[in-house]
C-alpha cells in the first residue's frame, strides 16, 4: 500500500463531566449498570468514573491528531495536524471536513493502534450523538469486511492471534522506536484536562502517539522509520 494513501490518527478522550456527581441521576444509574461487570464489589461507580472516558456513551473527545506523508519533496515528510478544544462537536466537524475534502478516495485508508476496537468506533459514535453525518471512511453499514478502509497496527502485529494485546508503548520499545509516553500516559489525561487544565500538554501527547503509529507501520512493512527532521507540525 502506498503510504501517501494512509491517514494515521490518534484520539484522546475524557469523562463527559469532571465527577460522577455531576451526572444526572439517570446517567449515574446507567453508568453503574454499564460498569457493574468490570467493577469489583468494593469499588463504587463513583470511584470507577475516572475511567468513563473509554466509553463513547459516557466520554467525549478532546483531541484528534492526524498524520500523513507528503511525498512531493525530495525527502518524504510526515505532517501532523491536531483538532482539539472543549467543543467536541467542533472537533468532530473539523475532522469530518478533512476526510470529506482530502481522504475520501477508495484507495485511502485510516490507520490507528487498536483503532478498530477504540478510535474508529468512538469517533463514529460521538458523531452520531452530535447528529453529524458519518464521513464515508467511518460508514460501515452494509460493507463487507474487506471493504472497510481501516488499518490497525495492533491487528497487524497480532498476525491472526486474536488473544494477543500489545500496547503501543510496548511495541515501540521492542521495535526500537522512541516512546510516545515520555511525559504522560492515557491514565493521566483526565486529570491533566480537568484538574491541571493543560490541554496543550494532551495535544502534544496525542501527536506523539500519532507519530508512533506511523513509525510502527513503517517497521511492520519493512520501511525505514522517520528521522526527526522529516516530522512537521501543521498549525491550525
Amino acid at each position: 500500500m502506498n503510504i501517501k494513501n494512509i491517514l494515521f490518527l490518534d484520539i484522546e478522550t475524557v469523562p463527559e463531566t469532571q465527577s460522577f456527581a455531576e451526572l444526572d441521576p439517570l446517567k449515574q444509574e446507567l453508568f453503574s449498570k454499564k460498569t457493574a461487570y468490570q467493577r469489583k464489589d468494593e469499588i463504587t461507580a463513583d470511584e470507577f468514573y475516572e475511567r468513563a472516558g473509554i466509553w463513547a456513551e459516557f466520554g467525549k473527545i478532546i483531541c484528534i491528531s492526524v498524520g500523513f506523508f507528503d511525498l512531493h519533496s525530495e525527502k518524504p515528510a510526515f505532517r501532523i495536524k491536531s483538532f482539539f478544544g472543549d467543543d467536541e462537536r467542533k472537533i468532530l466537524l473539523a475532522f469530518k471536513n478533512l476526510l470529506d475534502k482530502f481522504f475520501s478516495k477508495p484507495e485511502q485508508v485510516l490507520c490507528a493502534h487498536n483503532g478498530k476496537e477504540f478510535d474508529f468506533p468512538f469517533i463514529a459514535r460521538r458523531m452520531i450523538v452530535h447528529s453529524i453525518a458519518l464521513p464515508e471512511k467511518l460508514q460501515l453499514f452494509g460493507k463487507k469486511p474487506w471493504e472497510v478502509a481501516h488499518l490497525d497496527t495492533m491487528e497487524m502485529w497480532k498476525f491472526g492471534d486474536f488473544k494477543h494485546y500489545t500496547s503501543l508503548n510496548l511495541l515501540t520499545n521492542i521495535l526500537g522506536i522512541p516512546s510516545p509516553k515520555e511525559d504522560i500516559d492515557g491514565s493521566q489525561v483526565a486529570k491533566v484536562y480537568y484538574e491541571d487544565q493543560d490541554l496543550l500538554r494532551i495535544v502534544k501527547y496525542c501527536e506523539r502517539d500519532t507519530l508512533a503509529v506511523a513509525q510502527v507501520y513503517l517497521r511492520l512493512t519493512h520501511q525505514p522509520i522517520l528521522e526527526e527532521d522529516q516530522v512537521l507540525f501543521v498549525e491550525n
